[in-house]
């Protein structure tokens, strides 16, 4: 008797216990849910730059020179100057002496630039070499503007050699060839859409 008098004692006050036990618990989890959620709320984002994947060397090159036939279409000279170096050499088809020098190269560049109105300039069949720290590329273009007020368009290939400065590939020799086409009949072909330095055409003597 006595037995299931303290049975029932102890029943009744765990009965009493358990509600604020469960109280007790749940207000413990929610503050805790609470600091954790603040702690998160207040932590910074990672704002750490993601390192780019570097591009194959061939790719890096292919871009520049893309970069710096924009710049030769628009005449921007810094913007081209970022892929020559100081002492770079060029060659023509036009068998003129090889120019020596960057400065020279912008001098005639300049001149024969104001003799055309717009320039379009085409790349295709870009290879590119690469072994060590130099390398060599070859292309086909095509050239189109306007001369005189006529449409003028010549075509050729150019072949590149490179040289690694630091982090950048730097042109340091550029042979670019001019094809001189003609058809049956002596005609000239018709304008087609560039060279890396361009030639203005020399005008017939007047009658």
């Amino acid at each position: 008797m006595i037995l299931q008098e303290n049975w029932k004692s102890c029943a009744r006050k765990a009965s009493r216990i358990g509600p604020r036990l469960l109280a007790g618990t749940a207000l413990i989890l929610i503050i805790s849910s609470g600091a954790w959620g603040q702690k998160n709320k207040n932590k910074k984002p990672d704002t750490t730059p993601i390192q780019g994947i570097p591009l194959p060397v061939s790719d890096q090159i292919d871009h520049d020179i893309g970069e710096m036939l924009g710049a030769f279409q628009v005449g921007n000279v810094e913007a081209m100057h970022k892929y020559y170096s100081d002492n770079v050499t060029f060659v023509s088809g036009t068998y003129g002496p090889p120019i020596l020098g960057w400065q020279n190269y912008v001098n005639g560049y300049q001149q024969s630039r104001a003799a055309f109105q717009g320039m379009q300039l085409i790349r295709r069949n870009t290879n590119i070499f690469v072994h060590g720290d130099v390398a060599w590329a070859s292309y086909q273009w095509e050239f189109s503007s306007v001369f005189n007020g006529k449409p003028y368009g010549i075509r050729g290939q150019t072949t590149l050699v490179l040289n690694k400065v630091g982090d950048n590939w730097l042109i340091v020799h550029n042979h670019t060839s001019q094809l001189c086409e003609q058809s049956v009949g002596g005609q000239q072909p018709p304008a087609t859409p560039a060279p890396v330095t361009p030639t203005a055409p020399k005008e017939a003597p007047k009658q």
